[in-house]
């Protein structure tokens, strides 16, 4: 008989036909009662065994972890805790599994101690939340763009330039480092590389993304992106995922509105689609705050943090705006942030954004207009306003709750010159990036973009805190396991 998934049992319940499921087994109870998993749904299936006739070495075999198959009846629950049952007929154990030497037992464990067995994580109810999490969160966001009309471009993963411009990158070599070709002039010689010159794993696809936006008006990619910065946090990781689109004839505005609609798309997703599993993972969410200082719990739970970003219209305003507001602020008087806020220019942290979102205006926020001096070349520079103490650029940046940056983008500058010198003064070399130059130099239009990364959505919408838990298998300096 075909196996049918856990979940299409639990939705039809299907009282009466003989059905087969096959699983995993999270408890086996008086010899009689086994709770099945099958990855399908956070929820369990019972399965009842006929032990009076099912032979003892199958019985002893059923352990937690075990893999099994069942085929019998499914009846309505004659105990609590469950609407259907199925009252089985056969169980035949498919793998085994040995209680002394699995890792995992049944019972709470840390996430610590899950991170190091990050190869069995997936089978706790935590993680088995957090995937299925993450990929309708994916779903939902190519989804949103394909409904708006938007063309999903890969862009690729090894390239010749340094979209940031900041330099931490991995380098790609066939080259053998033990017998490093060298020039002349001692430097490492990379017409002898497989690409003929020195090349690195991409940190952003934006560039590559804004030539196909300068000819299809709206793209969008979706991709592993790559930085080598030595960046030890639970907000960091050496290898994630971006969600980076890219539209022509957008201004700031435009841009603004598309990042604000799309994170509550795909929120307003998770909430109806993932119900379950975030039921899961508030439960983890609220025993882990019980063990915090009570100034340091969330005033909200995870279902009504989602709900604030929802329902909510996000504030904007101007970087200066924001300056003023943080440096007259309570915290910043009373020396409480741990970078005090001097004036403008100061390059914003994660304090001072949370401050902002939770505490000042109790909305998601977008900040804009930016000082050109913190910002990258390619961003539009805007024209010299009053009351600004110094040049500023067309960028914007989304903050959240509990999380800050979640966003980050700007509108291009289109224009020529300005680019070009723009790049001379951050000592980015023209002749690399050439093909860049030619959008501007060819039928050149105002266009905008931004960039999410997609690791930092998933730590929202989850409620987990270390960003190493919302990816299957992280990379940070020290660590490529698995």
């Amino acid at each position: 008989m075909k196996r049918i998934k856990i979940a299409e049992i639990l939705r039809t319940e299907p009282v009466g036909t003989e059905v087969t499921v096959k699983g995993w087994v999270k408890a086996f109870r008086n010899n009689q009662f086994i709770a099945l998993n099958d990855g399908s749904t956070s929820n369990n299936l019972q399965v009842v065994v006929d032990f009076e006739n099912t032979d003892e070495q199958t019985l002893s075999r059923i352990k937690f972890g075990a893999a099994v198959s069942a085929t019998g009846t499914l009846i309505e629950s004659q105990g609590k805790g469950q609407k259907v049952e199925v009252k089985a007929n056969s169980v035949e154990i498919l793998g085994d599994c040995n209680p002394d030497e699995f890792p995992l037992q049944p019972k709470r464990q840390t996430l610590e101690f899950l991170r190091e067995n990050a190869h069995l994580r997936f089978r706790t109810n935590t993680f088995a939340a957090v995937f299925r999490t993450r990929h309708a969160l994916a779903y939902a966001i190519h989804k949103f763009f394909n409904d708006r009309g938007f063309y999903y471009i890969h862009t690729p993963v090894i390239t010749a330039s340094d979209a940031e411009g900041a330099g931490e990158m991995f380098r790609v070599t066939t080259l053998d480092l033990d017998k490093l070709p060298r020039t002349e002039s001692g430097e490492i010689d990379f017409s002898k590389d497989f690409f003929g010159r020195s090349t690195n794993l991409t940190v952003s696809g934006q560039l590559e993304g804004e030539l196909a936006a300068t000819a299809l008006g709206e793209i969008y990619t979706f991709g592993p992106t790559f930085r080598a910065e030595n960046s030890n946090t639970t907000r960091h990781l050496a290898e994630f995922w971006m969600i980076e689109p890219e539209m022509a004839f957008y201004d700031l505005q435009d841009n603004m509105q598309l990042a604000e609609d799309m994170l509550k798309y795909v929120i307003r997703y998770a909430l109806e689609y993932c119900a379950d599993d975030l039921k899961i993972l508030e439960e983890r969410l609220i025993e882990e705050e019980k063990s915090k200082p009570q100034d340091q719990r969330s005033e909200m739970t995870l279902t009504e943090k989602l709900r604030f970003v929802m329902e909510n219209e996000f504030v904007r305003l101007t970087y200066t705006e924001a300056i003023d507001i943080l440096k007259n602020s309570t915290p910043n008087k009373k020396g409480k942030f741990q970078f005090p806020v001097e004036g403008w220019g100061t390059d914003l942290q994660s304090e001072h954004e949370r401050f902002l979102v939770e505490k000042h205006f109790k909305k998601p926020v977008i900040l804009t207009n930016y000082p050109a001096a913190i910002k990258a070349f390619y961003m539009r520079q805007d024209d010299p306003k009053e009351g600004v103490p110094g040049p500023t650029v067309s960028a914007m940046d989304i903050l959240f709750p509990g999380i800050g940056e979640i966003v980050g983008g700007s509108q291009r500058e289109e224009r020529y010159d300005r680019l070009v010198n723009r790049m001379q003064e951050m000592h980015i070399p023209e002749q690399e990036l050439s093909w860049y130059l030619d959008t501007r130099r060819f039928g050149s239009c105002p266009h905008a973009g931004f960039g999410l990364g997609f690791e930092r959505l998933i730590l929202f919408v989850t409620g987990m805190t270390n960003i190493r838990d919302v990816i299957a298998f992280p990379r940070y300096p020290g660590s490529a396991e698995f």
